[in-house]
């Protein structure tokens, strides 16, 4: 079993500062918001694995379906020693390309990122046990703050999968994009999971599944507020919505307050009402055009090397190299 390093970037107390940062920001607004990381404590990160698995949500299963097809010519492109995974979670998908990396014969180290240092360090000691061969050097850190430390033996690849980069909004999707290719050094990689727009029903029922799988994680969220700052939610007051926007092309997964609500949230220092019908956002799940993509990766100076979706054309899956300005670039 290959030794397991574990950094952590950011502690307990950080976590509780920045979920207090984010209840008094989102919940203070004109019009409600949270951001979605707040939804993946153990219960959330158990519900989402479910959710995975529904028959409404194909785009876990169609983005499988590419890295198990095109994991071979990954690696043979990227030649990569070192696979660095944003947001790891559990690593199950990663797996593939780790196989493939490992027969192409240039892996040596494994780096995954994610914000749980509880999911990081079982992650991290399955891989370590089942590759023997390489190093693994886990991060516990928040991939919009901590890519600066992420370590490895260039070239890297860097994997952001699962459709996650929908959660930014498009000026965030911008900067983060941008400061993923200021950690890379020319000619590393990116490799880029997007869930591609499609007809509003598929879309709607992916994150309004019939059995309410989706409606308990996305209630969950006032759970760990509850937990963490000590409010009040009674998730039940909530009832869960998912819209599609066809402006923006983006999926929106809202909380609706049933009736007036006032919540106390000592941990915030605040206390928020909610009108009958008020909506709490979630959630953003922007979904993307192929000519969107590679136009976004090149702005960030990511050049679109290769460019694959499942069978049916659901899910984008691409392989960007980092270059010089200019090169490859919209000016």
């Amino acid at each position: 079993m290959s030794d397991v390093n574990l950094e952590v970037q950011r502690s307990t107390e950080d976590v509780t500062r920045e979920l207090r940062e984010d209840v008094r920001e989102g919940l203070s607004a004109t019009q409600k918001w949270l951001p979605p990381k707040w939804f993946y404590d153990a219960r959330g990160s158990e519900l989402f694995e479910r959710i995975t698995e529904l028959p409404e949500y194909y785009p876990t299963r169609a983005e499988r379906e590419v890295l198990r097809r095109e994991a071979g010519a990954i690696a043979a492109a990227t030649g990569a020693h070192t696979l660095v995974e944003l947001g790891s979670g559990s690593s199950e998908k990663t797996r593939t390309l780790l196989d493939a990396l490992a027969a192409h014969g240039s892996l040596e180290q494994f780096v995954p990122l994610d914000v749980s240092e509880s999911a990081l360090r079982a992650a991290a000691d399955a891989i370590a046990a089942d590759y023997p061969g390489i190093g693994v050097h886990g991060v516990v850190g928040d991939f919009t703050e901590h890519l600066g430390v992420l370590p490895g033996t260039r070239p890297r690849l860097v994997v952001f999968l699962g459709g996650t980069i929908g959660n930014f909004l498009p000026a965030e999707r911008a900067k983060f994009l941008r400061s993923v290719r200021d950690v890379l050094s020319e000619g590393e990689w990116l490799l880029l999971g997007t869930d591609l727009v499609k007809d509003p029903g598929t879309l709607v029922r992916a994150y309004d599944d019939a059995a309410g799988v989706t409606a308990a994680f996305n209630r969950n969220v006032l759970n760990v507020l509850n937990q963490r700052l000590g409010a009040d939610f009674d998730p039940d007051a909530f009832e869960h919505v998912s819209h599609w926007d066809p402006d923006t092309e983006w999926i929106e997964m809202r909380l609706r307050a049933k009736q007036d609500v006032r919540v106390r949230i000592p941990g915030a220092g605040m206390e928020v009402t909610f009108a009958a019908g008020e909506h709490l956002r979630t959630e953003i799940s922007a979904k993307f055009r192929p000519d969107g993509v590679r136009a976004e990766l090149a702005d960030a100076g990511l050049a679109l090397e290769r460019w694959w979706t499942d069978d049916e054309g659901r899910f984008g899956v691409s392989l960007a190299r980092a270059v010089q300005w200019g090169h490859g670039m919209i000016e």
